[in-house]
C-alpha cells in the first residue's frame, strides 16, 4: 500500500531500561516494514505530562512531516480518551493520550484540523490488560496511519475545542516585575523561564532575580561566554530566556528546580555590580497557570 506518512517521530517516559520502547518500534514495524523511527527522548520522567508536553512542544517546528507518537501517560487504563490528531492540512498526525500532553506541540503548529478517538478496535493489538497503551493503541494506530489508513476510520470524530489543554504557565508582568516559571532544566543546567526578550524588554540590561528568599544580580546576554563570572539571563535556541552561567550549571549553583519561581525586577542605580548575593524576602505574585 502506497505510504501516507514515512516516519513516526517517538517520545515517550518509558525510558531505556526496559523493553518498552524496543516493543512499540517493534509493533511499528511489523505493521509497516518501511516506516523510519526517530527517538525524541524517553527520558521524560515518569508520568510527568508537563515536562512531556514542554519537550514536545520544543521538538514540534523541527520534527520531519509525518506520525508524532507521543506517550506519557499515567492515566491509562482509565477514561481518559486516546486521540489522534490532525495538523497542517494533513501534513503530520499527533497520536497519544488526551492527558494535555500533545496540546502545546498541537498549538505550535497552528492547531488542530481534525481529531479522532481510538476507539475501533479493529486498528489495536489484542490487550491482555489495560496498561500498556503504547503498545496496543498508539502505536498500531501510528503505523496504519503510516500506512495509509485514513484518520476518520480509527474512531469517531471529535471537537478540537474538547482536547485537554496544555499546561505550560503564563509569566505575570506587575509593571515593575515579571514573575515567571522554570520550564526546563538542561543537561548543562540551564534554567529556561517561560520568557521572551519581549517580556522584560521595560526591565533593562541589569536584573535582579528572586528566588524565594535568595536573590542575585544578573544581566541579559546574547551568549554564555560573554558572561565570565555573572549570572545571566541568555536567549536559548527556542526563543526563550535562560537562567546561566559560563561553564557552569546555573540551576545547580542557584538551587534552580522546574516549576520554581524566578521574579525578574529592574536594577536600581545605587545597586551593586552584577553578580552580588543577598537576602531578601519577598511574597512572588504567582502569574496564571
Amino acid at each position: 500500500m502506497k505510504h501516507r506518512y514515512s516516519t513516526v517521530s517517538f517520545l515517550s517516559d518509558y525510558g531505556t531500561g526496559d523493553e518498552f520502547v524496543g516493543v512499540v518500534k517493534s509493533v511499528i514495524r511489523a505493521i509497516e516494514p518501511e516506516v523510519a523511527v526517530i527517538d525524541i527522548t524517553h527520558e521524560i520522567s515518569p508520568h510527568d505530562v508537563r515536562a512531556g508536553s514542554l519537550a514536545l512542544a520544543r521538538a514540534a517546528q523541527y520534527l520531519v512531516p509525518g506520525v508524532v507518537l507521543a506517550v506519557v501517560d499515567p492515566g491509562v487504563g482509565t477514561v481518559r480518551r486516546a486521540v489522534a490528531v490532525e495538523v497542517g492540512s494533513g501534513e503530520s498526525v499527533l497520536v497519544g493520550p488526551d492527558n494535555g500532553l500533545l496540546a502545546a506541540a498541537v498549538g505550535m503548529v497552528g492547531g488542530a484540523d481534525r481529531v479522532v478517538e481510538l476507539t475501533d478496535a479493529e486498528y489495536h493489538l489484542p490487550s491482555p490488560g489495560a496498561t500498556f497503551a503504547g503498545r496496543d493503541i498508539f502505536a498500531p494506530v501510528a503505523a496504519h496511519l503510516c500506512a495509509g489508513v485514513p484518520l476518520e476510520a480509527f474512531g469517531p470524530m471529535l471537537e478540537p475545542s474538547s482536547l485537554q489543554p496544555g499546561m505550560i504557565p503564563l509569566p505575570f508582568d506587575d509593571g515593575d516585575a515579571v514573575a515567571a516559571q522554570v520550564l526546563w532544566v538542561d543537561r548543562f543546567g540551564n534554567a529556561q523561564l517561560n520568557v521572551g526578550p519581549d517580556d522584560v524588554e521595560h526591565l533593562g540590561d541589569r536584573l535582579r532575580l528572586v528566588m524565594g528568599e535568595r536573590s542575585r544580580l544578573a544581566r541579559r546576554a546574547t551568549s554564555f561566554a560573554e558572561l565570565g563570572a555573572d549570572v545571566g539571563l541568555v536567549l536559548d535556541s527556542y526563543g526563550l530566556l535562560a537562567v546561566a552561567l559560563d561553564r557552569h550549571p546555573a540551576a545547580v549553583d542557584l538551587g534552580l528546580s522546574t516549576g520554581d519561581e524566578v521574579k525578574i525586577e529592574a536594577l536600581g542605580e545605587g545597586d551593586g555590580p552584577s553578580g552580588g548575593v543577598g537576602p531578601v524576602a519577598v511574597d512572588i505574585n504567582r502569574g496564571p497557570r
